[in-house]
């Protein structure tokens, strides 16, 4: 262990990082269950997804702990779970033809890990367009919560309304919600999979959970390669590509230099073996997609590990461990992915952590505000992460050419805008 990982050398021991393993896994195991609860809505079969999610998590962060020797835990990403749902449901495809779209953004995350473009590409994008995605994936998916749960339902004359607070699913929902919210406030550790827990007490309390399967068995089998790349270009699902791609750079970029500034890994500005990391979150990208999930991303609750005392992989090689172990209780994970009431208050408040943003965007300058406010008003209102790009790639270089300071626009800028409006007028999502 001290070989592999290089313990003394970071000021750590063997308990320490099986202590932040463990604090980590606590904080986020709660995908293993929303995880296939959003997917399942999409009609990927419940085995599939779980098994998927579980084996890209493992690879992706089995990859970080050997080559990168990060404290950092790799999952499939909230946001563009319920985005891959979004464009199964709204563009009538199968989930084969998004699982493509997936696994080619996984490809080209790779391919971009050993160039240059990968940075271009993040230092190119101004803050506000990132701060305006980010924030547009939080509104989306707590939209997700609220509409899974059925606080929120279609509406003739408003579009959408309030659903019947009545309901026992609706009240447990609510219930839950601020359980978990209190435990929040509280500063609980692993308050999310906490209230989930204490959710799925109350509904099995109250019969709107049942248990007849059992708690533990045999894992299923996983499906390989149940994908269909050649309805990628047949469908022209180019934009739906480059969004995974550009999100999950966005998100797993964001998180590391988080976590990594938490834990006083950066030396000058940069994160050394960078690549290395963003290798892992990319290989469980391409992995999960060829055995049936969303993008995986690093998690930003790897910062609860690091505050446990995590400094090496170690700390990610019991996360993967964990992880691993998980699969023989398939029973009771899938009963709780069907009772929207335990999955949907996360839905609600990582969306609210999404949002914190907004804060950064300098509304006071219009041509950097209104392409950031197309972007969190589109996303939510067309479930679509890629059409918020989409506007945003466009007005932004519009508005500043307009307002005279175009040469302050990266190239690649009017190039992606270009594209967008290509994109949209000629393979409209159909």
């Amino acid at each position: 262990m001290e070989k592999r990982f290089n313990l003394k050398q970071n000021n750590t021991n063997i308990r320490t990082e099986v202590i932040a393993g463990i604090t980590t896994f606590l904080t986020m195991v709660y995908i293993v269950v929303v995880n296939p609860a959003i997917l399942m809505s999409a009609g990927v079969p419940f085995d599939q997804v779980f098994m998927a999610t579980v084996i890209s998590a493992v690879v992706g962060t089995l990859y970080m702990a050997f080559f990168a020797n990060y404290p950092i835990a790799i999952a499939p990403g909230m946001g563009l779970n319920a985005y891959f749902a979004s464009v199964v449901a709204t563009q009538g495809l199968s989930y084969q033809v998004v699982f493509g779209t997936v696994f080619l953004a996984g490809i080209l995350f790779m391919l971009l890990s050993f160039t240059k473009l990968r940075e271009t590409l993040i230092v190119s994008i101004p803050d506000s367009l990132k701060y305006g995605i980010t924030s547009g994936i939080g509104l989306f998916i707590a939209f997700v919560g609220l509409r899974n749960a059925g606080i929120i339902v279609p509406n003739e004359a408003n579009i959408v309304g309030l659903g019947d607070l009545h309901e026992p699913m609706i009240i447990l929902t609510i219930v839950g919600l601020f359980i978990t919210l209190a435990l929040f406030v509280l500063r609980v550790k692993g308050a999310l999979f906490i209230g989930m827990l204490i959710t799925g007490v109350i509904a099995y309390i109250t019969g709107q959970l049942d248990f007849a399967n059992g708690v533990v068995s045999t894992p299923p089998s996983p499906v390989f390669f149940d994908i269909d790349i050649a309805g990628v270009f047949s469908h022209g699902l180019y934009t739906v590509v480059f969004a995974f791609l550009l999100v999950t750079i966005f998100d797993t970029t964001g998180t590391m230099i988080g976590v990594a500034e938490q834990a006083g890994f950066m030396k000058n500005g940069t994160l050394p073996r960078a690549k290395h990391a963003l290798m892992a979150d990319a290989t469980a990208t391409t992995v999960g997609s060829m055995f049936g999930t969303s993008p995986s991303t690093a998690y930003i609750e790897s910062t609860s590990g690091v505050a446990a005392g995590g400094r090496t992989g170690l700390t990610a090689f019991i996360v993967a461990v964990l992880f691993g172990l998980s699969i023989f209780f398939t029973p009771i994970i899938e009963v709780v992915a069907t009772v929207p009431a335990i999955t949907s208050p996360v839905l609600i408040i990582v969306g609210c952590f999404m949002m914190e943003g907004l804060s950064r965007i300098d509304w006071k300058t219009f041509d950097e505000a209104f392409p950031a406010f197309a972007i969190v008003l589109s996303m939510p209102l067309t479930s679509s992460i890629a059409t918020g790009i989409a506007f945003g790639f466009i007005t932004y270089p519009l508005l500043k050419l307009i307002s005279g300071k175009g040469k302050d626009v990266h190239w690649i800028l009017y190039v992606f805008g270009i594209i967008f409006i290509l994109q949209m007028t000629f393979f409209p999502a159909h």
